[in-house]
């Protein structure tokens, strides 16, 4: 397939360049709102095209659009891609409201494209192991769920991300929707009902950088969150808890692959064995697996519009410093 990559950021030079050519893909173009940007993106990655109008992008012959700009850009590229029938992966959190992120949603749908979330996170293999004991072994009853998702963010990735609530920033809206996710992919379910207290803890102005959240599942099981951007010595965990034996996953939360797994049970403990793969490559293998029609662990457009309910319902809880049920319509 050949891509076009609106968002010249970070996450596109590192791991989605490299994603897309590894599953045997073209990126064709890079579209930034900075010229210097673009074309500095294009020369590096010896890209063809570095574009400033991406109404420039009907011209191409594209199969696929990769969205990464700041959230408050998302809708219009997603819309703009849709409109050219062209697949999308976009980046999380899809927008800055739900109204926003059905549009996208049902807009793909209607153009009878796929849409993916670029959540990451529930391809690495622990997360894959830890839903095939589940499913296949069990537990015993569930009886809550642990994520410690506390990390420190680079100074490269700051910017926005600190400072900047119209464009999306916040640690909710950058990780708690990776937490959501992770855990619907695991269990099957999103919660119904939030908690959250947030704070600042030294590194952002005007929004979160630190947030601890309870979340309540439709079955009952309650979940634990920490996201947090300040914490350069902390390892990070995710953790699955039942009557009969417990799942923890040890420093899986992210980009790169690697962690463990370790399956806690009355005989004794026991380490899995994990084959670790680029999280993006097999996520983009899903989403090729998707466009074919084939069974995929592809999370889909639906997929981001639940995880970023849940975030602004945390958002609304750590506001209004009540219980919040989360609307998914």
């Amino acid at each position: 397939m050949k891509w076009a990559f609106v968002g010249a950021s970070n996450i596109a030079s590192e791991w989605m360049v490299g994603a897309v050519r590894a599953v045997g893909d073209e990126v064709v173009a890079v579209v930034s709102g900075s010229a210097e940007r673009a074309q500095a993106f294009a020369r590096q990655h010896g890209i063809a095209q570095a574009l400033t109008d991406s109404s420039a992008l009907a011209g191409l012959e594209l199969d696929a659009v990769y969205v990464s700009s700041t959230n408050d850009q998302h809708e219009a590229a997603v819309l703009q891609a849709a409109a050219l029938g062209c697949h999308v992966l976009c980046e999380k959190p899809l927008a800055l409201d739900l109204a926003a992120a059905r549009r996208m949603v049902e807009a793909c749908r209607a153009a009878g494209v796929v849409m993916g979330t670029n959540h990451h996170l529930r391809h690495n293999s622990a997360h894959r192991q830890m839903r095939e004991v589940l499913r296949q072994l069990g537990l015993g009853p569930l009886v809550s769920a642990r994520v410690s998702h506390s990390v420190f963010l680079r100074a490269q990735l700051q910017g926005w991300r600190i400072d900047n609530p119209g464009a999306g920033g916040g640690v909710v809206l950058d990780i708690a929707v990776h937490n959501a996710d992770s855990l619907a992919f695991l269990l099957g379910e999103y919660p119904v009902e939030v908690m959250a207290m947030t704070q600042q803890r030294g590194m952002s102005r005007g929004v979160e950088d630190d947030a601890m959240s309870l979340w309540q599942f439709a079955s009952g099981l309650c979940a634990f969150t920490h996201q947090g951007y300040n914490t350069p010595h902390a390892s990070n965990r995710l953790e699955i808890l039942g009557q009969q034996a417990s799942l923890e996953a040890r420093n899986v939360l992210n980009q790169a692959p690697g962690g463990e797994l370790v399956w806690r049970r009355v005989d004794g403990d026991l380490s899995l064995r994990l084959d670790h793969d680029n999280l993006y490559v097999r996520g983009l293998r899903e989403l090729h697996r998707a466009i074919a029609g084939q069974p995929n662990d592809l999370a889909s457009g639906e997929d981001g519009l639940k995880s970023l309910a849940v975030a602004l319902a945390l958002l609304e809880s750590a506001r209004t410093g009540r219980r919040v049920p989360v609307s998914y319509a």
